[in-house]
């Protein structure tokens, strides 16, 4: 038997109509697909899973006005007078009049 007698064989392994008329390749075929759609299925759990968690742990700790200001003074977005400010308003501390205006 030659070579390629030899490697022609799994090609021929369908002549006998087991599989209908889709021939010897589409098993590989629909084999790559079941593997993509179960893979795009576990790839979507895991990101949802990724993206609750990130989102519980984000929001944890700004619940309250308190947390909120404390956060945005740590990342700058407020100086440190505007934070005194704030932060007196929030404790209810009475409010020195401007007498700018």
């Amino acid at each position: 038997m030659s070579v390629i007698a030899l490697a022609s064989t799994p090609l021929l392994g369908d002549g006998f109509d087991m599989h209908g008329d889709f021939g010897s390749g589409w098993w590989i075929v629909m084999m790559l697909g079941m593997l993509l759609f179960w893979g795009l299925i576990i790839a979507a759990v895991v990101w949802a899973v990724r993206e609750l968690r990130h989102s519980r742990g984000r929001d944890a700790g700004l619940k309250t006005p308190s947390a909120l200001l404390d956060h945005r003074f740590a990342s700058g977005e407020i100086s440190a007078d505007e934070y005194r400010e704030r932060k007196a308003v929030l404790a209810g501390e009475p409010q020195p009049r401007d007498s700018s205006q």
